[in-house]
């Protein structure tokens, strides 16, 4: 803890993370069932990730989502990095001409550009964060990169926020609106956290064995999926009807 004013969860995942500096990061590293650390795979594009399936350790994501498990118990923010810069449990965000200081140790600093986040880090205080950078290196504590693609940083609230739900299946796609006829926005690998901020009647789908009319609006998405993949009833309580 490089700076005050961390939430005690935010100190705790700070603390949960620097205690991983010297594991080795290995891509794919930290995505098991539980979190942890895990042997990771060879990135075909890569060459110095040859040796990670020997490498018990985390990517960066897969140490983010170590931290936050260990700060607040469960698994708040299973997925890539992307999944967790755009995850339910941000309540606050950080444009990267804002730079560090507004920061405080915990928040989630990303990298990427048109949408995309493909890496992310643990800030310190202090222009300082600790990450899982790349193969054959270590976590290790580096002075955060605000120039290239940064594109910012979250704050986490690790708490079930209002209308929160979990998808399931494996590789379901959100749409730009209500229909499966229009464009792909965002798929989603496996289950998964997400805010849903209203739904309606739509098109109706049939898959996996339901027909459902339907459609939940993700914000954090700006996209909809059939309700048919989001773990509830078909029209899911506690959720207002989009206008």
């Amino acid at each position: 803890m490089l700076a005050p004013g961390a939430s005690a969860a935010a100190e705790r995942a700070v603390g949960a993370a620097c205690e991983q500096i010297g594991v080795w990061y290995t891509w794919g590293g930290g995505h098991g069932p539980q979190p942890g650390p895990t042997y990771g795979q060879v990135d075909p594009s890569d060459p110095d990730s040859a040796h990670d399936p020997e490498r018990l350790g985390f990517d960066c994501s897969g140490l983010v989502r170590y931290a936050y498990a260990r700060a607040v118990g469960g698994d708040p923010l299973s997925g890539n990095a992307y999944h967790q810069f755009h995850s339910p449990q941000v309540n606050q965000r950080f444009t990267a001409d804002q730079g560090t200081g507004q920061l405080l140790p915990g928040d989630l600093l990303g990298w990427g550009s048109g949408g995309s986040i493909h890496h992310i880090a643990i800030y310190l205080g202090a222009g300082k964060m600790v990450e899982a950078r790349e193969s054959g290196t270590r976590i290790t504590v580096s002075d955060v990169r605000l120039g290239g693609d940064y594109a910012g940083a979250v704050r986490i609230a690790p708490a079930a926020a209002p209308g929160t739900f979990s998808t399931w299946g494996t590789d379901v796609w959100t749409h730009k609106e209500p229909s499966t006829t229009s464009p792909r926005v965002h798929r989603f690998p496996g289950p998964t956290t997400v805010r849903v901020e209203c739904q309606k009647h739509a098109e109706p789908v049939t898959a996996e064995g339901y027909t459902n009319d339907a459609w939940s609006y993700l914000p954090e998405y700006g996209a909809w999926i059939t309700n048919i993949y989001i773990k509830g009833p078909a029209w899911l309580d506690g959720v207002r009807t989009c206008p």
